[in-house]
């Protein structure tokens, strides 16, 4: 009884080497892999009015939507729509694609009312009679600090709705119709 068996306390010894180095990368990797909050900024340049919020996976509650549409609201005339909640997905999408997390989107147009649409309309050729922004489907927007095309780029890589480039007006078109794409 008093034989120590060395070679067994060895095996024994690896083993809980081996164990404790096939733990120590699962902590490790559970701290590395915990997901970051994903994030949304936005800014409207037309009312000075921002909003931020956690992007949760399964969409924003029905309280933050809200928040949302009066931020997207035509702020011409002071009037709320709803607002595809895909549009969002779409503008946390482009942001991922760009490799920014916690971006300030500037936002220069959400919903339109008709009467809106129509005025500006008769001030410019490339607004559309039937446009996507007076279903609360379109947003027009641009990101500081990084180039149009790379917004371009990535907002037609989704593949999702249309998207309008404006580099003389200095903003993107981005709307959940059908894919289609055109430089204005």
């Amino acid at each position: 009884m008093t034989t120590i068996n060395h070679s067994r306390r060895k095996w024994l010894s690896l083993g809980g080497v081996v164990l404790g180095a096939a733990a120590l990368p699962n902590s490790v990797l559970a701290v590395v892999s915990t997901p970051k909050p994903r994030l949304l900024r936005l800014r409207n340049i037309n009312t000075g009015e921002t909003f931020s919020s956690e992007f949760p996976n399964t969409g924003f509650s029905s309280v933050t939507l809200q928040k949302l549409n009066w931020f997207m609201r035509d702020w011409h005339i002071n009037k709320a729509h709803r607002i595809d909640p895909n549009l969002f997905r779409k503008l946390y999408q482009i942001q991922g694609g760009l490799g920014l997390r916690n971006t300030e989107i500037q936002i220069l147009s959400g919903y339109r009312s008709l009467a809106t649409n129509n005025s500006l309309r008769r001030r410019s050729r490339g607004v559309a009679s039937n446009s996507y922004h007076t279903r609360g489907q379109a947003v027009d927007f641009r990101i500081a600090d990084v180039p149009l095309k790379r917004v371009k780029a990535v907002a037609e890589n989704l593949n999702n709705g249309g998207v309008g480039y404006y580099p003389r007006s200095n903003f993107i078109h981005v709307d959940t119709g059908p894919v289609r794409t055109w430089r204005g």
